[in-house]
């Protein structure tokens, strides 16, 4: 059998629906070069490749999915096939603009139990429901980068799984953080934000935590995202703070935290100022009109039960032009996250935060990045039982003058 080159790559797959513009990096590892389909002349290039060059291509909607979008592909079913029940055995009502697995969905021939394909729910009626079968990336034009990290030499072909790079970039929820086009997704209803402790947030807070949340390579992640935002002499605020902020390293960048616990809050040495404030409490943000030159918010932003009203703060406390970053991962306290978040895809819990951009006004250029893949530290305490690192999921949006 001829040879193979087995690579390790960094993707990126980017593109832009109506509302905001997309990009989901993640590293691929062990693709083998002469085996696995590559779409257009990317395998072409790829081979020219040196380590570290990249390599780019465009492709049309659909171009990188098996199946292209068809608009035959939207079914009505009854409501009563639709059974949405979490792993809690708690029952789920359908809502317009979402997305669930077809393992929710009874007596439909070509679904199976435990089925964890997409579909959308375009309609609600009384007594029936549209549901949209396409790829939830079906519509987008893409531009595809794949740097070459390492190159780890020629081998003898022995058979195995070949990696599908098409299939690889598109799945797992690419496309879900995009809006719908003909129809709003129902975020906003009362038991979305409800929360399983309802007590107030400075009791569960009242003792500090100084522990980390997220891997190292996850923080290094967030750190290098923000440091795009960020510029010497800025007056930056950080939402939702606690005892370590993951900032970047740049000079003369006056930094405000505002977070729940007074103890936490002195330990952390980025901050210049230090409020206690809780804004499930009061969403108003003890600040002056167009105060900052940006604000960050890391792993906070699920606990937010009115969170068009801080987003509507966040907007007149920020100068005309800055940004707003929210990242979070998928690691949070059960108990005082919004219902919604844990019922969300990732990927469609990033088209939530861009709806908080826009339906509270006053935002524009919003944009969401994911970061997957990434191998965890070996030192990290939980590496030999997760292999990849903590997921890193961004939106942001830029105040509009």
């Amino acid at each position: 059998m001829p040879a193979s080159r087995l690579l390790h790559l960094d993707a990126a797959l980017a593109w832009s629906s109506p509302h905001a513009t997309h990009t989901d990096r993640q590293r691929i590892e062990r693709v083998n070069l002469w085996r696995d389909f590559f779409p257009g002349d990317l395998g072409t290039a790829l081979n020219q490749a040196a380590v570290g060059q990249t390599v780019r291509a465009q492709f049309a909607a659909s171009e990188l999915l098996a199946e292209p979008y068809d608009a035959a592909r939207t079914r009505r079913i009854r409501r009563g096939q639709f059974i949405g029940r979490l792993p809690s055995g708690e029952l789920l009502a359908p809502h317009v603009g979402r997305f669930y697995p077809r393992t929710f969905v009874r007596d439909v021939p070509e679904f199976f139990a435990g089925d964890q394909r997409p579909f959308r729910c375009t309609e609600l009626a009384v007594d029936s429901m549209a549901i949209d079968l396409n790829h939830p990336f079906a519509r987008f034009d893409a531009q595809v980068e794949l740097t070459m990290v390492e190159d780890l030499g020629h081998t003898a072909e022995r058979g195995g799984r070949a990696t599908d790079l098409a299939q690889e970039l598109t799945e797992r929820g690419p496309g879900m953080q995009a809006a719908g086009t003909e129809f709003d997704s129902d975020f906003f209803y009362p038991e979305a934000f409800a929360r399983m402790d309802p007590r107030p947030d400075a009791h569960f807070y009242r003792e500090p935590r100084f522990v980390q949340h997220l891997d190292d390579t996850a923080i290094g992640c967030i750190r290098s995202l923000y440091a795009r935002f960020f510029k010497p002499g800025m007056h930056v605020l950080d939402l939702m703070s606690s005892w370590v902020s993951h900032l970047p390293d740049i000079a003369d960048v006056e930094m405000v935290g505002l977070g729940l616990n007074a103890e936490e809050l002195a330990r952390n040495a980025a901050l210049g100022t230090r409020i206690v404030h809780d804004l499930n409490a009061d969403t108003r943000l003890p600040f002056s009109d167009r105060e900052f030159d940006c604000v960050v918010c890391t792993a906070s932003v699920e606990y937010l039960v009115d969170p068009l009203a801080v987003f509507r703060e966040l907007a007149r406390v920020v100068q005309p032009g800055a940004h707003v970053v929210m990242t979070f991962s998928d690691r949070w306290f059960p108990t005082k996250a919004i219902a919604l978040w844990s019922e969300l895809h990732p990927f469609e819990r990033m088209a939530l935060v861009v709806d908080y951009f826009r339906k509270s006004g006053g935002f524009s250029a919003l944009a969401t990045e994911s970061i997957r893949g990434l191998p965890r530290p070996v030192d990290d305490k939980y590496a030999k039982q997760l292999p990849f690192a903590d997921p890193v999921f961004a939106v942001w949006g830029m105040r509009a003058n």
